[in-house]
């Protein structure tokens, strides 16, 4: 119980801090959540993505692993997801509301503080989740996209939504800049590094607002939904992500970062589609909120269990 205790304390107490400080200042000043959205979005985001894949070394072979786990782990959630969102005989716009509260889990914001402390600034984890954070900042901003948009006929305004986000672009100049070794002059990465050290910060004290905003209680008729949706995310998520780096033979820390990487709550994203697109706003914003509450025992769960095992 004693690890247990030091696993929470440690790992998972500190965002929680930094959650209820947004949480305290939305209340306190009513804070612009578009705004904030808007600047991790379009700027933080984006500055700690090209930071992290120009700087951190990644070698090619990890690189390789982490996608074919990526890609397995995606398709198995979807799958799984697909059953229960046909079971329950959900209408176009709910059965892409659950997807994506399934599919897009919080890499970034929760998933890199997370690994930090998890694992002491390890840079082999970082790496991992890195490289996890930058499909999961894809995903949304392509297929979540579509797929929230894909009842309706202007598709063309949904590709050219696509293609204005930030991170498409970032990714590629990051890899091709680190690959052919250019510099990066200092006027310009002085900004960079300002903006990529905010982000941890930012983007907690963010979902803290967006938590702040939402009404603290259940929907009766969503009830039953929002709790498929957390169990699906937080304890499928690692128990599909321990079955696939077993069925790849993925051990030790490369297995505990991946497995880690999966048990984080839904991703904001979700809901910033939902308000932008008017897709089932309140079951995301209730699916968001429950996962990022509970998520503070399974998470302790899951790091407790690699822990006894690593």
């Amino acid at each position: 119980m004693s690890i247990f205790l030091h696993i929470l304390l440690t790992n998972i107490m500190p965002m929680t801090i930094m959650i209820a400080i947004g949480i305290t200042l939305e209340r306190v000043f009513h804070l612009d959540i578009k705004t904030l959205s808007k600047l991790n979005f379009y700027l933080f985001s984006p500055a700690i993505i090209f930071t992290l894949l120009y700087e951190t070394a990644i070698a090619a072979e990890l690189i390789g692993k982490v996608l074919l786990f990526f890609f397995i782990f995606m398709i198995v959630q979807y799958l799984v997801v697909e059953i229960v969102v046909r079971l329950r005989r959900y209408s176009p716009t709910m059965r892409s509301a659950m997807r994506n509260s399934v599919l897009f889990y919080n890499s970034a914001n929760y998933g890199i503080p997370l690994n930090q402390l998890a694992f002491a600034g390890n840079k082999e984890t970082l790496g991992i989740q890195v490289i996890i954070m930058m499909f999961q900042s894809l995903v949304p901003n392509t297929y979540g996209v579509y797929s929230v948009n894909s009842h309706r006929s202007n598709m063309k305004a949904v590709w050219k939504t696509i293609f204005g986000m930030p991170v498409i672009y970032v990714i590629p100049i990051a890899f091709l800049m680190r690959g052919f070794e250019i510099p990066i002059p200092d006027p310009i990465q002085t900004p960079i590094n300002y903006i990529s050290d905010a982000f941890i910060g930012t983007a907690l004290l963010t979902l803290g607002v967006q938590l702040g905003q939402m009404e603290w209680k259940i929907s009766r008729s969503l009830a039953i939904d929002v709790s498929i949706s957390g169990i699906l995310r937080l304890i499928g998520g690692p128990v599909l992500a321990w079955l696939v780096v077993t069925l790849l033979g993925i051990e030790g820390l490369t297995a505990a970062a991946l497995i880690v990487s999966s048990a984080v709550p839904t991703s904001l994203s979700s809901v910033l589609l939902a308000v932008e697109f008017d897709n089932e706003k309140e079951f995301a914003s209730q699916a968001v909120f429950v996962s990022t509450l509970i998520s503070i025992v399974t998470v302790t769960v899951v790091i407790f269990a690699l822990n006894l095992q690593v």
